[in-house]
């Protein structure tokens, strides 16, 4: 019997590059008033410098925090932390796992499809990705986790935006967009977001992901062969003085239908393609209404690891459309809308 994933406690994975302003989150959630139980996994203890006054009491591994929370670091295996975290007394709200800001988050999420117990106890239930605004267009040239880090993200907090121009800004804004035009994106100063809009976010209720529609990627599927300008990317001006970025090394794709899925044929084919390009997509997510289930089937993955299951009934008047999102790198597009095509119920 497994757990419905509503009652699985939520995982947030918390990634950014060094210096974007991930400390100053993490103090947030362990010291403001939120009224929430958050559990914190961090890399190193010492980094984050949590003021001794907001500790009261501790075991070797775990420190409780005056407003409820806990904090404890990853000394050996996430698993084990994980197990630990899962049996104290008064289970937590969410728990949120740092990762090093040079890391590629792939293999902290994938630590929730991988290990049974972690599967039947939380969720993963979204990656927030903090951005450092005057930084982060140098970091995306030079630094191919940064680009990563962008493209994994469900959420993504852009912070010291009071550092740049609104140009400036509005041209990162861009080329985030151009990597991952999924994401929620947050512009912050000092971290200053509304915490309920990074944790606890039902990620995957994708009503959310999908929500934000990238009118542009419609719109811009005849720009493909704009002129380049010898950089790597393409800039398309709209006429409204915004550059639009076309990023050469990742893409994103948006597959719908209307017509219901035969879940005979699309599991097979969702599973082949992972096999065979999960090294190529970083992330995967879709809301599938099959032929002859009254539920909508919602999955998502992380390269080659997959999870899904019957989310909830489709409500009266709800469009029964099914949606797929790949993100990831060399994708083979053509490939990939010529599978899901023949999956649909003729």
């Amino acid at each position: 019997m497994t757990t419905p994933s509503t009652s699985k406690i939520p995982v947030t994975v918390l990634t950014g590059y060094l210096g974007a302003g991930k400390t100053t989150l993490l103090n947030r959630i362990l010291s403001e008033n939120h009224g929430k139980k958050y559990a914190v996994i961090v890399n190193e203890f010492g980094e984050i410098g949590i003021d001794n006054d907001l500790i009261i009491g501790a075991d070797e591994e775990v420190f409780e925090m005056n407003n409820g929370c806990v904090c404890c670091t990853v000394r050996g295996d996430l698993v084990r932390i994980l197990g630990g975290l899962m049996k104290r007394k008064g289970k937590f709200d969410a728990i949120i796992v740092e990762t090093t800001g040079l890391a590629d988050p792939a293999p902290v999420a994938q630590t929730f499809f991988v290990d049974e117990d972690v599967m039947a106890n939380s969720r993963l239930d979204a990656v927030v990705t903090v951005a450092d605004a005057k930084w982060l267009s140098d970091r995306l040239k030079d630094a191919p986790e940064a680009k990563n880090q962008i493209a994994f993200a469900d959420v993504i907090v852009l912070n010291k935006t009071d550092l740049v121009s609104k140009p400036e800004l509005l041209e990162v804004e861009a080329r985030i967009r151009a990597i991952n035009p999924y994401a929620k994106l947050h512009p912050t100063e000092r971290c200053q977001v509304a915490l309920a809009d990074v944790l606890e976010r039902g990620a995957f209720d994708l009503d959310r992901i999908l929500e934000i529609e990238p009118e542009f990627l419609e719109a811009d599927d005849h720009h493909h062969h704009d002129h380049d300008h010898g950089d790597g990317h393409h800039h398309h001006d709209h006429g409204h003085g915004l550059k639009h970025y076309h990023d050469e090394d990742m893409q994103s794709l948006s597959l719908k239908s209307d017509k219901p899925l035969d879940p005979q044929k699309f599991m097979p084919w969702l599973q082949q393609l992972v096999q065979t390009e999960g090294g190529k997509i970083l992330r995967s997510k879709g809301i599938l209404a099959f032929a002859g289930d009254d539920d909508r089937y919602v999955f998502q993955g992380v390269h080659m690891m997959l999870e899904g299951d019957h989310q909830r009934p489709w409500k009266d008047g709800e469009a029964r459309q099914s949606r797929v999102v790949f993100i990831g790198r060399e994708l083979p597009e053509d490939a990939i809308r010529d599978g899901f095509t023949k999956c649909i119920v003729p």
